[in-house]
């Protein structure tokens, strides 16, 4: 654990077989009065402060020192892929800091796929968290599931929009421009876009960017339209076929790049 991560239900306090009393103890080897990096889930992070380790549990205070690093303005559709893999893209999609996943059912993926019991276990949420904890974030991604691309678009078209909303669609069959160069471009016509600044800040203006990744057999013709027609720009990534979650990794990497936060 890079950060150790609390919530108010757990009101300073760890009880002796958690795994964070585990770790602080055993891993870290701190004793009373000894500090360690924590921050609460959606919010600060800073100092915590042991009060008393014993049979019981336990105790600390805490000091917030920072924001807790907020997620960047970039949210992934991504088709839905084998189960086995979807552990490993939480963390990886929460390690670099997207805001927002959304899952959806796509018409040459897998239906079985879906029936996943990850996200009713709460597997989903720990890797997602797990992923946070990695990058010492305090902060983890929402994440959203639909049955299909059409109910996935229908729902992001009810929602409002940021004033400068960039949406790309990865696919290596009808793809135009190269991902990177196309957001590069588009970021440049944002007037009085500064790459690295923080979206939410006074003097940076709002933006968001989406990217729709597909899944093992990637896009129907009929998700390709959808997705154009909802405004997405078809862009690749080179001629390699990528896995999924590889894809993910990959494009929220060039974008993240794009916006000068890596």
């Amino acid at each position: 654990m890079n950060i150790v991560l609390f919530s108010e239900r757990d009101n300073y306090f760890f009880p002796l077989n958690d795994e964070r009393t585990r770790h602080i103890s055993r891993i870290l080897k701190k004793k009373e009065g000894d500090t360690f990096e924590a921050g609460i889930e959606g919010g600060m992070a800073g100092k915590a402060r042991i009060l008393s380790l014993n049979d019981e549990g336990l105790s600390f205070d805490f000091t917030p020192l920072s924001n807790g690093k907020p997620l960047f303005p970039v949210e992934m559709i991504v088709g839905f892929p084998r189960p086995i893999q979807l552990k490993r893209l939480f963390r990886d999609m929460a390690g670099l800091g997207v805001s927002r996943i959304l899952l959806c059912g796509t018409e040459t993926g897998e239906k079985s796929y879906m029936e996943s019991k990850i996200v009713e276990r709460g597997a989903a949420y720990e890797a997602l968290k797990d992923g946070s904890i990695q990058a010492k974030s305090t902060h983890i991604p929402k994440l959203d599931i639909f049955a299909s691309v059409k109910d996935c678009l229908a729902s992001l078209n009810a929602e409002k929009h940021a004033a400068g909303r960039i949406s790309v669609c990865l696919d290596n069959v009808k793809a135009g421009m190269p991902l990177g160069k196309y957001i590069k471009n588009a970021l440049g016509t944002r007037d009085g876009f500064a790459r690295g600044c923080v979206p939410s800040g006074k003097d940076c203006p709002s933006i968001l960017v989406r990217a729709a990744i597909g899944s093992e057999r990637g896009w129907s013709d009929a998700e390709r339209e959808a997705f154009r027609s909802a405004g997405f720009e078809l862009c690749s990534m080179g001629s390699r076929v990528l896995r999924t979650e590889t894809a993910a990794t990959v494009s929220a990497s060039i974008i993240l790049e794009a916006l000068g936060v890596l």
